[in-house]
């Protein structure tokens, strides 16, 4: 349609409008508005040609009036620039959302893995990023005589942690048959941290294994949020303890290895800081707070014991996750 032509359609509508004031003009131009934006039209162009029809079909217009009416088509100038800035803004947002959608998919496919099932362990996990892409991993392994466990917390959230997150992944799969010793394990992932993620980035990580011919838990820490074990003899939950410096800090680290006798009825709790930064309007959550909800939940299954330690922490923050939220429960 060119420009004569919407031209004598708009002068056909207002002279219609002004002469008979009904709802059917008024129609008429909602359709005339919608067929000027399919044709890319912007708005100064549209109150330009209002300003013609104007002049035409009222001769004797007020000055005043016409002033008003050049006012409104400079404003609407600078409101189309921004407009249209506006639209370019969002359309490139809105392809930046699918990719992050697509790569949020991609790195959900990459960690989910199947769960351990055997030597006489339940387990449960639940792991949900604060944002579409997650820092946190959760690593399981499992042979004939053993069931390894990693739990791990890039500092940060979003894509950059994501991409760290993912590096840890591969590393992990790609590690020797030694994996079974903690604080080797360790050592060797600090040595892959330190030489491929940016100085400003650094990774906490837990690592351990359940040797179930020998009931015993050995375990290592690099500068992890400390886990709980519910010590069933005592009916107490204890802090899982264990020093070590972040992956990534230093070249060269040690990474001392610790050990639990299990008995039938204890439980290693471990999580990352989403789940003991918990804020509420009272400011953060005990970490023996955090230690009663599992216990009002620790006769249950562990997937339904994480589920409601997330359900009811998700609830304490009217529902908003301020960060990467993972936990997981293996009860003996």
């Amino acid at each position: 349609m060119d420009y004569t032509i919407k031209l004598s359609q708009y002068e056909r509508m207002l002279a219609q409008y002004i002469e008979q004031r009904d709802e059917r003009a008024l129609y008429k131009g909602q359709k005339f508005s919608r067929k000027m934006l399919e044709q890319h039209v912007s708005p100064e162009d549209v109150v330009s040609m209002h300003i013609e029809v104007v002049k035409r079909i009222i001769p004797h217009v007020d000055q005043k009036v016409m002033d008003s009416l050049e006012f409104l088509l400079e404003v609407m100038i600078g409101y189309g620039f921004a407009y249209r800035e506006h639209q370019s803004l969002r359309t490139r947002q809105e392809q930046l959302d699918a990719e992050i959608d697509i790569a949020a998919n991609i790195q959900k496919s990459l960690v989910e893995g199947e769960i351990p099932s055997g030597h006489g362990v339940d387990i449960g996990v639940i792991s949900k990023p604060a944002k579409k892409m997650s820092g946190d991993y959760y690593h399981f392994v499992q042979d004939d005589h053993s069931i390894s466990v990693a739990i791990a917390d890039v500092v940060g959230k979003g894509i950059p942690a994501a991409m760290c997150m993912s590096m840890i992944k591969y590393a992990m799969d790609s590690l020797p048959d030694y994996r079974k010793q903690p604080g080797d394990v360790l050592s060797s992932l600090n040595h892959v941290v330190e030489q491929n993620i940016d100085p400003s980035m650094f990774i906490t990580m837990f690592y351990g294994v359940y040797h179930a011919d020998e009931n015993i838990f050995s375990f290592a820490s690099a500068g992890h949020e400390p886990g709980f074990f519910y010590n069933h003899k005592y009916d107490r939950f204890e802090e899982l303890v264990a020093k070590g410096s972040v992956l990534g800090l230093r070249r060269h680290s040690n990474y001392a290895e610790y050990r639990l006798d299990i008995e039938p009825g204890d439980m290693i709790i471990l999580l990352s800081d989403g789940v003991t930064e918990c804020r509420t309007e009272k400011g953060f959550l005990e970490r023996g707070e955090i230690a009663d909800i599992i216990r009002s939940e620790m006769h249950s299954p562990a997937q339904r014991i994480v589920d409601q330690v997330y359900y009811n922490l998700e609830m304490l923050q009217d529902f908003v996750l301020r960060d990467d939220f993972t936990l997981i429960v293996l009860k003996f």
